[in-house]
Protein backbone atom coordinates (compact mmCIF):
# COMPACT_ATOMS: atom_id res chain seq x y z
CA UNK A 1 0.00 0.00 0.00
CA UNK A 2 1.79 3.14 -1.29
CA UNK A 3 0.58 5.93 0.68
CA UNK A 4 1.34 9.64 0.78
CA UNK A 5 0.79 11.40 4.07
CA UNK A 6 -0.28 15.10 4.55
CA UNK A 7 0.03 17.31 8.10
CA UNK A 8 1.74 20.14 9.75
CA UNK A 9 1.67 20.05 13.54
CA UNK A 10 2.03 17.71 16.63
CA UNK A 11 -1.29 16.33 15.99
CA UNK A 12 0.09 14.71 12.78
CA UNK A 13 3.03 13.40 14.13
CA UNK A 14 1.69 9.79 15.90
CA UNK A 15 -0.56 9.13 12.55
CA UNK A 16 2.51 9.48 10.42
CA UNK A 17 4.80 7.29 13.07
CA UNK A 18 1.82 4.69 12.76
CA UNK A 19 1.51 4.76 8.70
CA UNK A 20 5.87 4.67 8.45
CA UNK A 21 5.15 1.27 11.12
CA UNK A 22 2.59 -0.36 9.12
CA UNK A 23 2.43 0.86 5.39
CA UNK A 24 4.78 2.05 2.86
CA UNK A 25 5.06 6.07 3.06
CA UNK A 26 5.98 7.09 0.01
CA UNK A 27 6.28 10.31 -0.03
CA UNK A 28 5.13 13.66 3.25
CA UNK A 29 3.67 16.80 2.52
CA UNK A 30 3.58 19.32 5.16
CA UNK A 31 3.30 23.35 5.06
CA UNK A 32 6.30 25.93 4.11
CA UNK A 33 8.57 27.06 6.22
CA UNK A 34 7.41 30.42 7.99
CA UNK A 35 8.98 32.95 10.48
CA UNK A 36 7.78 32.55 13.81
CA UNK A 37 8.92 34.27 17.15
CA UNK A 38 10.52 37.58 18.30
CA UNK A 39 13.08 37.30 15.52
CA UNK A 40 11.21 36.21 13.03
CA UNK A 41 13.20 33.52 12.34
CA UNK A 42 12.08 30.51 9.43
CA UNK A 43 10.26 27.72 11.61
CA UNK A 44 9.28 24.30 10.09
CA UNK A 45 6.42 22.33 10.91
CA UNK A 46 6.69 19.10 13.50
CA UNK A 47 6.24 16.54 10.66
CA UNK A 48 8.90 18.13 8.75
CA UNK A 49 11.17 17.27 11.73
CA UNK A 50 9.83 13.51 11.97
CA UNK A 51 9.88 12.94 8.15
CA UNK A 52 13.38 14.37 8.33
CA UNK A 53 14.22 11.84 10.97
CA UNK A 54 12.46 9.19 9.64
CA UNK A 55 14.40 9.40 5.92
CA UNK A 56 11.16 10.12 3.82
CA UNK A 57 10.71 11.88 0.46
CA UNK A 58 9.31 15.26 1.48
CA UNK A 59 7.56 17.94 -0.21
CA UNK A 60 6.46 21.69 1.33
CA UNK A 61 4.11 23.41 -1.30
CA UNK A 62 2.88 26.97 -0.99
CA UNK A 63 -0.47 25.95 -2.84
CA UNK A 64 -1.65 22.14 -3.17
CA UNK A 65 -4.08 23.24 -5.38
CA UNK A 66 -1.13 24.45 -8.33
CA UNK A 67 -0.58 22.32 -11.27
CA UNK A 68 3.11 21.46 -10.24
CA UNK A 69 1.96 20.26 -6.70
CA UNK A 70 -0.51 17.85 -8.06
CA UNK A 71 2.24 16.82 -10.35
CA UNK A 72 4.52 16.33 -7.87
CA UNK A 73 1.90 14.19 -5.86
CA UNK A 74 0.98 12.43 -8.86
CA UNK A 75 4.85 11.21 -9.31
CA UNK A 76 4.78 9.42 -6.43
CA UNK A 77 1.72 6.91 -7.62
CA UNK A 78 -0.08 6.43 -4.50
CA UNK A 79 -3.03 4.16 -3.64
CA UNK A 80 -4.46 6.46 -0.55
CA UNK A 81 -3.56 9.86 1.38
CA UNK A 82 -4.04 10.19 4.64
CA UNK A 83 -4.50 13.79 5.90
CA UNK A 84 -4.29 15.23 9.47
CA UNK A 85 -4.16 18.65 10.34
CA UNK A 86 -2.26 19.48 7.13
CA UNK A 87 -3.17 23.71 6.77
CA UNK A 88 -4.90 23.88 3.20
CA UNK A 89 -8.34 22.39 1.72
CA UNK A 90 -7.76 20.53 -1.12
CA UNK A 91 -9.06 20.34 -4.59
CA UNK A 92 -11.09 17.53 -5.86
CA UNK A 93 -8.92 17.27 -8.50
CA UNK A 94 -5.86 16.32 -6.17
CA UNK A 95 -7.94 14.19 -3.79
CA UNK A 96 -8.40 11.83 -7.24
CA UNK A 97 -4.92 11.41 -7.56
CA UNK A 98 -5.08 8.47 -5.54
CA UNK A 99 -6.14 5.41 -7.08
CA UNK A 100 -7.92 4.29 -3.41
CA UNK A 101 -9.07 7.78 -2.09
CA UNK A 102 -7.54 10.32 0.89
CA UNK A 103 -8.59 9.60 4.26
CA UNK A 104 -8.48 12.69 6.83
CA UNK A 105 -7.95 12.23 10.64
CA UNK A 106 -10.43 14.58 11.75
CA UNK A 107 -10.10 15.47 15.55
CA UNK A 108 -13.93 15.71 16.66
CA UNK A 109 -17.32 13.51 16.00
CA UNK A 110 -18.61 15.19 12.74
CA UNK A 111 -20.65 16.38 11.95
CA UNK A 112 -20.35 18.39 14.98
CA UNK A 113 -16.94 21.00 15.05
CA UNK A 114 -16.08 20.62 11.09
CA UNK A 115 -13.25 23.28 10.43
CA UNK A 116 -9.95 23.98 11.74
CA UNK A 117 -10.33 24.49 15.29
CA UNK A 118 -12.57 21.55 16.77
CA UNK A 119 -10.71 21.17 20.32
CA UNK A 120 -10.79 24.18 21.12
CA UNK A 121 -14.41 24.82 19.89
CA UNK A 122 -15.39 21.26 22.36
CA UNK A 123 -14.24 22.43 25.43
CA UNK A 124 -15.16 26.52 24.48
CA UNK A 125 -18.40 25.24 24.56
CA UNK A 126 -18.52 22.99 27.13
CA UNK A 127 -18.78 19.60 25.52
CA UNK A 128 -17.94 16.57 27.83
CA UNK A 129 -17.16 14.33 25.19
CA UNK A 130 -15.61 14.56 21.56
CA UNK A 131 -13.22 12.17 19.49
CA UNK A 132 -11.90 11.63 16.03
CA UNK A 133 -13.32 10.72 13.12
CA UNK A 134 -11.56 8.88 10.26
CA UNK A 135 -13.45 10.18 6.78
CA UNK A 136 -12.88 9.73 3.47
CA UNK A 137 -12.44 13.25 2.01
CA UNK A 138 -14.15 15.19 -0.47
CA UNK A 139 -14.09 19.25 -1.77
CA UNK A 140 -16.07 20.18 0.99
CA UNK A 141 -14.60 21.69 4.63
CA UNK A 142 -15.02 18.40 6.43
CA UNK A 143 -18.01 17.24 4.65
CA UNK A 144 -16.81 13.86 3.68
CA UNK A 145 -18.79 10.34 4.31
CA UNK A 146 -17.16 8.81 8.27
CA UNK A 147 -15.67 5.54 7.65
CA UNK A 148 -14.55 5.08 11.51
CA UNK A 149 -15.42 7.25 15.04
CA UNK A 150 -13.80 6.81 18.09
CA UNK A 151 -15.28 8.85 21.52
CA UNK A 152 -13.43 10.41 24.14
CA UNK A 153 -14.51 12.16 27.42
CA UNK A 154 -13.40 15.41 28.35
CA UNK A 155 -11.85 15.90 31.44
CA UNK A 156 -13.30 19.45 33.40
CA UNK A 157 -9.82 20.70 33.95
CA UNK A 158 -8.65 19.90 30.34
CA UNK A 159 -6.88 22.26 28.12
CA UNK A 160 -6.81 22.65 24.21
CA UNK A 161 -3.30 21.46 24.31
CA UNK A 162 -3.96 18.67 26.49
CA UNK A 163 -7.13 17.43 24.80
CA UNK A 164 -5.69 17.60 21.29
CA UNK A 165 -2.63 14.95 22.75
CA UNK A 166 -4.86 12.43 23.41
CA UNK A 167 -6.75 12.84 20.65
CA UNK A 168 -3.57 12.52 18.24
CA UNK A 169 -2.90 9.56 19.83
CA UNK A 170 -6.82 8.08 19.47
CA UNK A 171 -6.31 9.01 16.01
CA UNK A 172 -3.46 7.66 15.26
CA UNK A 173 -4.70 4.12 16.70
CA UNK A 174 -7.57 4.14 14.50
CA UNK A 175 -5.64 4.11 11.64
CA UNK A 176 -4.61 0.57 10.43
CA UNK A 177 -7.85 -1.03 10.92
CA UNK A 178 -9.52 1.68 9.08
CA UNK A 179 -6.95 1.54 6.30
CA UNK A 180 -7.20 -2.49 5.99
CA UNK A 181 -10.72 -2.35 5.94
CA UNK A 182 -11.34 0.44 3.43
CA UNK A 183 -8.99 -0.82 1.02
CA UNK A 184 -10.66 -4.68 1.62
CA UNK A 185 -14.28 -2.97 0.91
CA UNK A 186 -15.45 -4.04 4.86
CA UNK A 187 -16.31 -0.70 5.74
CA UNK A 188 -19.20 0.91 3.88
CA UNK A 189 -18.86 5.03 4.06
CA UNK A 190 -21.85 6.53 6.04
CA UNK A 191 -22.67 9.83 5.52
CA UNK A 192 -22.86 12.87 7.29
CA UNK A 193 -26.44 14.92 8.05
CA UNK A 194 -25.75 18.27 6.97
CA UNK A 195 -28.52 19.48 9.22
CA UNK A 196 -26.62 18.70 12.42
CA UNK A 197 -23.71 20.17 11.64
CA UNK A 198 -21.39 22.82 13.56
CA UNK A 199 -18.85 24.63 12.71
CA UNK A 200 -15.06 25.65 14.55
CA UNK A 201 -13.20 28.53 12.60
CA UNK A 202 -10.01 29.40 12.26
CA UNK A 203 -8.66 31.22 15.38
CA UNK A 204 -6.46 34.56 16.09
CA UNK A 205 -4.58 35.99 18.45
CA UNK A 206 -7.12 38.70 18.76
CA UNK A 207 -9.49 35.61 19.77
CA UNK A 208 -8.22 35.16 23.05
CA UNK A 209 -9.33 38.58 24.49
CA UNK A 210 -10.81 38.28 27.36
CA UNK A 211 -13.92 39.86 27.96
CA UNK A 212 -15.19 40.22 31.79
CA UNK A 213 -19.03 41.23 31.06
CA UNK A 214 -19.12 37.51 29.90
CA UNK A 215 -19.56 35.05 32.97
CA UNK A 216 -16.75 33.76 34.92
CA UNK A 217 -17.47 29.54 33.83
CA UNK A 218 -17.60 30.86 30.05
CA UNK A 219 -14.35 32.56 30.54
CA UNK A 220 -12.66 29.34 32.44
CA UNK A 221 -13.66 27.37 29.57
CA UNK A 222 -12.20 29.88 27.34
CA UNK A 223 -8.66 29.98 29.23
CA UNK A 224 -8.65 26.24 29.02
CA UNK A 225 -9.49 26.01 25.83
CA UNK A 226 -7.04 28.29 23.98
CA UNK A 227 -4.36 26.97 26.35
CA UNK A 228 -1.61 26.90 24.80
CA UNK A 229 -2.58 28.96 21.64
CA UNK A 230 -3.81 30.95 20.91
CA UNK A 231 -3.97 32.30 24.34
CA UNK A 232 -6.23 34.38 26.62
CA UNK A 233 -5.25 37.53 27.69
CA UNK A 234 -5.90 41.12 29.32
CA UNK A 235 -4.63 44.29 29.30
CA UNK A 236 -3.53 46.00 32.30
CA UNK A 237 -1.93 49.37 31.75
CA UNK A 238 0.32 49.23 29.26
CA UNK A 239 0.82 45.31 29.73
CA UNK A 240 -0.69 42.34 28.22
CA UNK A 241 -1.13 39.79 30.86
CA UNK A 242 -1.50 36.17 29.57
CA UNK A 243 -3.80 33.95 32.03
CA UNK A 244 -2.55 30.37 31.47
CA UNK A 245 -4.92 28.78 34.54
CA UNK A 246 -8.35 29.95 35.96
CA UNK A 247 -11.13 29.06 38.21
CA UNK A 248 -14.56 30.47 38.33
CA UNK A 249 -16.09 30.74 41.41
CA UNK A 250 -19.61 32.75 42.61
CA UNK A 251 -19.51 35.78 44.05
CA UNK A 252 -18.55 39.76 43.24
CA UNK A 253 -22.04 40.48 41.95
CA UNK A 254 -22.07 43.83 43.59
CA UNK A 255 -19.04 44.89 42.25
CA UNK A 256 -17.71 46.72 38.90
CA UNK A 257 -17.02 44.43 36.22
CA UNK A 258 -13.35 44.43 35.89
CA UNK A 259 -13.11 45.31 39.05
CA UNK A 260 -10.25 42.99 40.98
CA UNK A 261 -10.28 41.71 44.60
CA UNK A 262 -8.26 38.92 46.58
CA UNK A 263 -9.55 35.59 47.45
CA UNK A 264 -6.69 33.40 49.30
CA UNK A 265 -3.93 35.75 48.07
CA UNK A 266 -4.78 34.82 44.18
CA UNK A 267 -6.24 38.15 42.06
CA UNK A 268 -9.92 37.70 41.04
CA UNK A 269 -11.87 39.45 38.21
CA UNK A 270 -15.28 40.33 38.48
CA UNK A 271 -17.06 39.26 35.53
CA UNK A 272 -20.90 39.61 33.98
CA UNK A 273 -21.58 37.06 36.41
CA UNK A 274 -19.25 35.12 39.57
CA UNK A 275 -15.31 35.46 39.84
CA UNK A 276 -12.37 34.77 38.12
CA UNK A 277 -9.43 33.47 39.53
CA UNK A 278 -6.20 34.11 38.33
CA UNK A 279 -4.37 30.75 39.42
CA UNK A 280 -1.46 31.28 36.81
CA UNK A 281 -0.39 34.57 34.67
CA UNK A 282 2.35 35.67 32.29
CA UNK A 283 2.86 39.47 32.17
CA UNK A 284 4.43 40.72 28.88
CA UNK A 285 8.16 39.41 28.61
CA UNK A 286 7.93 37.53 31.57
CA UNK A 287 8.03 33.40 32.65
CA UNK A 288 4.91 32.20 33.97
CA UNK A 289 3.80 33.01 37.91
CA UNK A 290 1.27 32.54 40.10
CA UNK A 291 -1.09 34.38 40.40
CA UNK A 292 -0.55 35.18 43.81
CA UNK A 293 3.25 35.80 43.04
CA UNK A 294 1.94 38.70 40.37
CA UNK A 295 0.02 40.06 43.10
CA UNK A 296 2.63 40.56 45.47
CA UNK A 297 5.03 42.02 42.44
CA UNK A 298 2.41 44.34 41.56
CA UNK A 299 -0.21 45.35 45.08
CA UNK A 300 -1.33 48.05 42.91
CA UNK A 301 -3.24 45.48 40.56
CA UNK A 302 -6.01 45.29 42.71
CA UNK A 303 -7.05 49.13 42.83
CA UNK A 304 -7.45 48.90 39.31
CA UNK A 305 -10.53 47.95 36.67
CA UNK A 306 -8.90 45.69 33.47
CA UNK A 307 -12.80 45.61 32.28
CA UNK A 308 -12.91 47.86 28.39
CA UNK A 309 -16.06 48.07 26.92
CA UNK A 310 -13.96 48.93 23.37
CA UNK A 311 -12.63 45.68 23.47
Amino acid sequence: MRIVFMGSPDFAVPSLDTLVEQFDVVGVITQPDRPSGRGRRLSQSRVKDRAIELGLSLFQPKRMRDDASIEMLRSWQPELVVVAAYGQILSQECLDVPTSGSINVHASLLPRWRGAAPVQAAILHGDTVTGVTLMLMDAGLDTGPILAQRMLEISPVETGGELTHRLSKLGAEMLPDTISSFITNDIAPIPQIDGRATYAPMLKKLDGRLDFSQVAVSLERQIRAFEPWPGSYFQWRDMRIVVRKAQATEGGNTMEIGSIRTINKFPAVVTGEGLLILEYVQPSGKKAMRGEDFLRGSPSFVEENVYSKEQ
